[in-house]
């Protein structure tokens, strides 16, 4: 099983070893989640200065962030969904900063590896629909996400 990822280090901060375990990580998410194989997304990590322009200039919230998702298969309003052909399925691109990632880390006294492997499969559920909008969504999309995690073998 194999999704195709595309990852960007704006920051130039991250490891070869914390990109392969993000890589293998999503991997396991995406045979988890049954997606099919050949399936196209990207993961580009930034600085919390660049989180803060993209939440501000998409999502009105001029704050810096964690994760932002956006999802390729989410239709805008009027917009006629793509059908058939031979084209590799786009789930869309995951946004970090690592800097979040660093302080959150330190704040809920784990690893660095583990809230970047938390963001990471956040970010990647967000691609695939679930939200935490609504209590009983928040549950699910939590649940699911530390069942990917706790299998995975990144415990917090």
């Amino acid at each position: 099983m194999s999704i195709i990822i595309d990852f960007i280090d704006e920051t130039s901060e991250l490891s070869e070893k914390d990109l392969d375990m993000v890589e293998k990580l999503l991997m396991f998410a995406a045979e988890k989640e049954g997606i099919e194989e050949n399936s196209e997304l990207s993961v580009t990590f930034v600085t919390n200065e660049r989180i803060q322009e993209i939440n501000r200039d998409y999502r009105d919230k001029d704050r810096p962030t964690d994760v932002i998702s956006f999802a390729m298969e989410e239709l805008g309003e009027g917009e006629m969904p793509l059908v058939g052909g031979d084209m590799p399925r786009v789930l869309g691109d995951i946004i970090i900063s690592l800097a979040k990632a660093r302080e959150q880390a330190e704040e809920y006294g784990h690893s660095f590896i583990r809230e970047l492997g938390f963001l990471a499969v956040h970010g990647f559920l967000h691609l695939l629909g679930y939200d935490h909008e609504t209590e009983e969504d928040e549950k699910k999309m939590f649940s699911r996400q530390k069942d990917i995690l706790d299998e995975f073998g990144l415990q917090r």
